[in-house]
């Protein structure tokens, strides 16, 4: 089965063409030439392009919009769905391909420890490149404030007192217009 594939060259609307969506010094472009870069099958990813059937999608964009994604913050399958279908940088990245939120987590389901491999591999090309050092470790210490208390917690009566109160304060504005 063939992959589907995107084209960047292909003719739109506005701009022109899928590359001109962004300029030629955008972090998205290092992000692509990295993960061209990389040999994904030595990673674990599986490539056959003569299976039988609906064609998938490119391994390569799958990767790329999971790595670009996670480098922003961006790891729910439903927001990258939407940032490929909004986001220019994730349009040209992908070039033009609007994987559903399904398609993506399986995706990713599928190929956990080739995603491994391939966080692996990144760091260390960003060490290589003197990007980063690699001799930090960062830790989240993120702290939320709770609402647990007993007198927070709601019983039926308690409930049933608040419907009561919200009623009276209805029938009040009921009443005042």
């Amino acid at each position: 089965m063939a992959y589907r594939s995107g084209d960047r060259s292909q003719q739109t609307l506005l701009p022109p063409s899928v590359e001109d969506y962004v300029s030629s010094d955008a972090p998205v472009r290092a992000y692509d030439a990295m993960v061209e870069a990389m040999d994904l099958a030595a990673m674990g990813f599986i490539l056959d392009r003569s299976k039988v059937g609906n064609p998938q999608y490119d391994p390569q964009a799958m990767l790329k919009l999971l790595v670009y994604g996670y480098s922003y913050g961006i790891r729910s399958s439903r927001k990258l769905e939407r940032e490929c279908h909004y986001n220019l940088s994730f349009i040209w990245l992908v070039g033009g391909l609007k994987p559903d939120h399904k398609t993506i987590a399986e995706f990713r389901r599928n190929n956990k420890p080739a995603l491994q491999q391939v966080i692996k591999q990144t760091a260390r090309i960003c060490i290589d490149l003197d990007l980063i050092d690699g001799n930090v470790l960062f830790i989240d210490g993120t702290r939320i404030r709770a609402n647990a208390a007993i007198d927070n917690s709601l019983t039926v009566e308690k409930c049933n007192d608040r419907l009561a109160g919200l009623d009276k304060r209805i029938a009040q504005l009921l009443l005042d217009c």
